[in-house]
């Protein structure tokens, strides 16, 4: 009989996987980041508890073209400086990406806040020009001109916020199958080029992602790079489930798809 292919994999097909997946070679991505300050009261109103806001108002923008083999694909995301106990990081609001194989694993393992989107980073010469669209809305957009190179820095370690939760199946009670978990993840940084943009951040309206609620009170900086990363996450503690019902709207572009419980005898997301 010819293998069935939803059928059970072996032991050894699913090591060889694993292997595989831990022997990645690095992978550069060519990217444009733009950091901004904005009102302080905006970035603690968008934290969910137990994030809280650092001590300077911060939002970054990360715009990027990623060489995966075979794969060439669009990464961006728009977060905001946040903390959990002594650690300092981001936390993203929105992570759009080109291929569905990179928005998966992202939102299935890590709990990343990743939509299918387009990611543009366009350079000229000198001119530079990103942007992170969705649904027809470039609503983010940074451009400029290059104004010279940057010293490398040592490569860091960076940290980013996630919470990872399943809708409950019945839409009662908490909302949630069970109590959300706050993952950190842990990112190892490496950089073989770095420029300084002189330039402007535009932030477009959109129902979707609305960052333009994040206004741009002063530039802090905007470069283009070469960089690889890679990451690991952990789950640092389960939070409370009430308190973050109120932001699992910003996971999805219509929330009342998973607030809403199914009808009696309806079949549910089956099509």
């Amino acid at each position: 009989m010819a293998r069935v292919r939803y059928g059970a994999r072996t032991d050894a097909e699913i090591t060889a996987a694993r292997t595989k997946s831990a022997k990645l070679p690095d992978i550069w991505s060519t990217g444009v980041v733009a950091v901004w300050e904005t009102d302080p009261d905006v970035v603690a109103a968008v934290l969910p508890p137990p994030l809280k806001p650092t001590e300077r108002p911060l939002v970054r923008a990360n715009i990027s073209q990623v060489d995966l083999p075979g794969y060439p694909l669009g990464a961006g995301s728009v977060a905001v400086a946040a903390g959990h106990g002594d650690q300092e990081g981001w936390y993203p609001l929105v992570m759009p990406m080109t291929l569905e194989r990179a928005l998966v694993g992202g939102r299935e393992v890590f709990g990343e806040p990743k939509k299918l989107g387009e990611v543009a980073v366009e350079r000229d010469g000198l001119v530079v020009r990103a942007s992170l669209a969705r649904h027809g809305i470039a609503f983010v957009e940074v451009r400029g001109a290059v104004s010279g190179p940057l010293p490398l820095p040592e490569p860091a370690e960076k940290t980013d916020f996630y919470f990872k939760f399943l809708p409950a199946v019945d839409g009662a009670g908490t909302g949630f199958d069970a109590d959300p978990v706050l993952v950190h993840c842990v990112r190892n940084e490496k950089v073989r080029k770095l420029e300084r943009i002189t330039g402007d951040i535009v932030l477009r309206e959109s129902m979707y992602d609305p960052v333009a609620d994040l206004p741009v009170r002063r530039i802090v900086e905007i470069t283009i790079g070469e960089k690889t990363t890679d990451q690991k996450g952990r789950v640092v503690e389960r939070v409370s489930a009430q308190a973050l019902l109120p932001y699992i709207h910003q996971r999805y572009d219509d929330p009342q798809q998973i607030l809403d419980a199914p009808p009696e005898g309806s079949t549910g997301g089956s099509v």
